[in-house]
């Protein structure tokens, strides 16, 4: 019998966000037919990474927030809501190799990785954990990689050793904006009042909201790809891939 699949958007907070009401954790799981499982969750993720012992751990402790029991054998696509790697060029001036010239701050190769700049240039404009003051969310996604899906199977796609858990690097903002998600949300199935929450937010359940878009494209990565926007061929593997929809990109 295959294992079923099931799409986890996490929405990531910093590391003490339980002390800030406006910015937290928030997940939220799809499976393949499009239904929200469980219950959306929002807090701090913080005690449950600490907690978790492996990867499969890890899935039944966030899939348990979200008021769903585990089986055991579920494979979890996950997509995430921060920077999961650092300019190559950034690292490279931390060993005292500098480059030679440094124009626009959208363009600085310190600031923005690879990925970033290819949005910058097509209308999109991802945020820099150096610049942005979100270096906390991002290495608290990065520490999720490092333990619990640590290997590169493709340029901004990690996975666990036994593969039962793939994350990838999501921006819900192009979504938002997105026909073709405009489409994909509509098929969400959901109750009446999680369709409120999701659809007209309030202040703190946005993160909720940009936690489903990120469920939305950990779902389109299997069964909608061609609304995708993959890397190109050339995109630097280590420093990983933003997701987001195509017809959000301008020409």
């Amino acid at each position: 019998m295959t294992a079923s699949t099931l799409y986890i958007g996490w929405d990531v907070g910093g590391w003490n966000c339980d002390h800030n009401p406006a910015s937290r954790d928030a997940l939220v799981v799809l499976d393949d037919a499009l239904h929200v499982i469980g219950t959306p969750w929002r807090g701090n993720l913080r005690e449950t990474l600490n907690e978790a012992t492996s990867s499969r751990d890890v899935i039944h402790r966030l899939l348990a927030l979200c008021q769903h029991v585990a089986s055991g054998d579920e494979r979890v696509i996950m997509a995430i809501d921060t920077p999961l790697a650092l300019p190559q060029a950034l690292l490279a001036l931390a060993r005292g190799e500098a480059v030679d010239k440094l124009g626009r701050s959208q363009e600085n190769p310190y600031l923005y990785r690879e990925t970033e700049r290819w949005l910058f240039a097509r209308g999109i404009t991802p945020l820099s954990p150096i610049k942005d003051m979100i270096g906390s969310q991002a290495t608290k996604g990065m520490h999720f990689l490092a333990r619990f899906a640590p290997h590169v199977a493709a340029c901004g796609q990690w996975q666990s050793k036994g593969g039962e858990l793939c994350a990838v690097e999501g921006y819900p903002s192009p979504a938002k904006r997105s026909a073709e998600f405009a489409a994909l949300r509509r098929r969400v199935c959901m109750t009446e009042g999680l369709h409120a929450m999701l659809h007209q937010p309030t202040p703190k359940q946005q993160d909720i909201q940009d936690a489903w878009h990120c469920a939305l494209l950990a779902w389109s990565l299997e069964h909608a790809k061609g609304c995708v926007a993959w890397p190109p061929a050339e995109m630097p593997a280590a420093e990983g891939w933003i997701f987001v929809p195509k017809d959000a990109l301008s020409a």
